[in-house]
């Protein structure tokens, strides 16, 4: 080793025979620095690059506590070891010294083995508490970089899944009469009916924070399905047939289909709200009772996310006008919702939504659509078929 590379041992004592025993048992080893009091002792340890001090305690001035007591209150010095050089004997000496941060103690008169042994060991467990130091630095700093990535990919998934919503509502509401107020109604109530129930024991399982804000992103992609219903039949102004209503139930499946494809071009992370989507555009025609569309299911076998959004899309609907029908009243339309427990709604889903009535009614408010227009109402002329069993909604 250089001699220039070698560890600085500081010894402070103020007895130059000690100081002289210390420096020929160290200097072969170490470079070795003297300070024959407390002041001096610590203006070294702050001008020099000292790796170990051997400290004196009885000392004129400032004795061997304080001066250990300040050098550990320093950032600058605070990581040097400090071994105590003591003719004490007393266990509440080492305690009090080790309590102020000295690493050990060496027992005078000392004995060259000793001495070499204990400054050896402390030597490498600074220099071993100064690598992981280091290198905890350096993994922190990797997960600050790795966050600082995951946050940028975080942001623009949230742009991606924005415009796949915004692209995938822009085609339902060129081909429906639902307004984009709709959308931000029902998307509201299935957050605040998911909230509500997050608590309760059939649904704790399954609603959490991050599902609940995919149900919020998703909830508008309910009837994209129906971009691939015909004209002939999505703008019909009479009562649909039998096979007609048939097509018209086949929005759930085309809509469901449309997402999952687009979920199969992205990644699996920039998917995963897209599932949530597809499966409430599938099932949320589905009832309680089993006889739902399009596959008949009952009860718990319809997905939660489903049910949530058949209670808003109902609700919605019955709160909304229409060219064929006035808007019924918030109080008639729970009163009308409620008459539906354990038929076409979810009985437990229902009590939530009657739990946060006034929340329901606040976003129905806020977000109330304003006077259609000509066009608006010509395309609700069709719409007038389904309070009378059309099979549209």
């Amino acid at each position: 080793m250089n001699k220039d590379d070698r560890p600085r041992v500081l010894i402070v004592d103020d007895s130059l025979n000690n100081v002289e025993l210390l420096g020929n048992i160290l200097s072969a080893d170490y470079v070795v620095s003297f300070a024959s009091n407390g002041s001096e002792g610590l203006d070294l340890a702050m001008r020099l690059p000292t790796d170990l001090v051997l400290l004196d305690i009885v000392m004129p001035g400032i004795d061997g506590f304080e001066v250990c007591r300040r050098l550990k209150a320093n950032p600058a010095t605070r990581g040097i070891p400090v071994i105590f050089l003591t003719s004490l004997d007393s266990a509440v000496d080492e305690e009090h010294g080790l309590s102020l941060g000295a690493e050990d103690f060496i027992h005078k008169p000392v004995s060259p083995p000793v001495v070499l042994a204990r400054v050896r060991t402390h030597l490498s467990l600074a220099k071993a508490s100064r690598e992981l130091k280091r290198h905890n630095e350096r993994l922190e700093q990797m997960v600050a970089e790795r966050t600082r990535e995951i946050l940028r990919r975080d942001e623009q998934l949230i742009a991606a899944q924005t415009a796949t919503i915004t692209a995938f509502c822009a085609l339902a509401e060129a081909r429906d009469n639902e307004t984009g107020n709709h959308i931000r109604r029902t998307q509201h109530y299935v957050r605040v009916l998911a909230e509500e129930l997050r608590s309760h024991s059939r649904f704790r399982p399954y609603l959490n924070d991050e599902v609940i804000q995919l149900l919020f992103k998703s909830a508008p992609l309910h009837d994209v399905g129906k971009v691939a219903i015909p004209d002939a039949i999505l703008l019909k102004p009479g009562r649909l047939t039998a096979e007609e209503r048939k097509v018209m139930e086949h929005h759930c499946v085309a809509g469901r289909d449309a997402i999952a494809a687009a979920a199969h071009q992205l990644d699996e992370g920039d998917s995963a709200f897209l599932f949530h989507a597809a499966e409430i555009a599938y099932n949320h025609h589905e009832r309680w009772d089993g006889k739902g569309y399009p596959r008949g299911l009952a009860g718990d076998a319809i997905p939660v996310s489903a049910r949530l959004m058949a209670v808003a899309d109902v609700y919605d609907a019955l709160i909304s006008r229409r060219i064929y029908k006035e808007a019924c009243s918030h109080e008639a339309s729970m009163r009308m919702m409620l008459a539906e427990r354990g038929t076409h709604f979810d009985p437990d889903v229902i009590d939530a939504m009657l739990a946060i009535s006034e929340a329901m009614d606040a976003i129905a408010r806020h977000y109330q659509d304003t006077s259609p227009g000509p066009a608006m109402l010509a395309r609700e002329m069709e719409r007038a078929v389904l309070m009378e069993g059309g099979g549209r909604t």
